[in-house]
């Protein structure tokens, strides 16, 4: 079964999706051995990590490809890919779902926003007309090879035109083809069980800590009827504390034996990235004798 057949498969069951975000391999396989069935490979994490920048649009397509082909390389399970605007017009936006594609994602989400585009948490989002993301989601849902790709419509309406446009935009944008919708940056508890009333169909949350939206436990999500909830950056943030903390006490200190129960021991570090499995190739093949 291919990933994204995969996907829709979870998608259709009666269980709410927890899709933690990873920005590179290596925090996938970490969500991956937590139990969680999806990765959601995060436009922002991207830009954080490989670039240091916030995000602000700066992520090409190609450095998104590339995360993503060396996360699918790494894991199993299926693989949800922050496609942002698309990276252009339609036109981008159909060379950007076959890359995608041939990098092994399951799924991709597309939002409405100008290019270049923030964070949806971010203030001073500007949006493309409905007819453009309409034209965009047709174009994405035409192009891709694979008919159970999955394709997740954003709309940032919200901020910007207000809670009615952006349920106006995510039903349209569900005609025009996309498999789940995403209303970002729901305000209030209210407007998140609004979001799930008037738009029939797979759903996707997100909850950002820190963000506009009230933080709500999946159970409650579930209930409201959403299909999937992603925490794109949960475990990168988790990551940034930690190394603050363990080089703040480097630098304070001079040595690092006092935060080696912050660490992850190296034999944990090896299990990880698969070090056993690389010496027994080598032993196969490298071997003189």
């Amino acid at each position: 079964m291919s990933g994204a057949a995969r996907l829709r498969e979870l998608i259709s069951e009666d269980r709410l999706l927890i899709a933690p975000g990873a920005p590179n391999a290596l925090t996938a396989i970490l969500i991956e051995e937590a139990g969680f069935p999806v990765v959601y490979v995060s436009g922002a994490g991207v830009s954080n990590t490989q670039l240091g920048a916030a995000d602000v649009g700066l992520v090409s397509s190609r450095e998104l490809v590339d995360q993503v082909r060396y996360i699918t390389a790494a894991v199993g399970v299926p693989i949800v890919a922050d496609a942002d605007t698309g990276f252009g017009n339609a036109l981008n936006v159909v060379r950007t779902v076959q890359e995608l594609e041939r990098a092994g994602a399951a799924g991709l989400q597309l939002e409405d926003q100008v290019t270049p585009k923030r964070c949806g948490h971010f203030e001073g989002k500007q949006i493309v007309s409905k007819t453009e993301m309409v034209n965009k989601v047709r174009a994405a849902a035409e192009a891709r090879r694979d008919e159970d790709l999955v394709i997740i419509a954003r709309t940032d309406a919200r901020a910007v035109t207000g809670l009615e446009d952006a349920i106006d935009r995510a039903l349209a944008y569900r005609e025009a083809g996309a498999d789940m919708i995403f209303v970002e940056a729901p305000r209030s508890v209210e407007e998140l069980e609004t979001v799930a009333r008037e738009v029939p169909g797979p759903l996707v949350a997100n909850m950002v800590e820190g963000g506009k939206t009230p933080p709500q436990p999946a159970a409650v999500l579930e209930k409201m009827g959403y299909q999937m909830v992603i925490y794109a950056n949960l475990a990168m943030r988790a990551a940034v504390l930690s190394m603050q903390q363990v080089l703040t006490h480097l630098a304070d200190h001079g040595d690092s034996t006092g935060v080696t129960d912050k660490i992850v021991s190296m034999e944990e570090r090896n299990r990880i990235t698969n070090l056993a499995q690389y010496r027994k190739t080598e032993e196969r093949y490298l071997s003189e004798t």
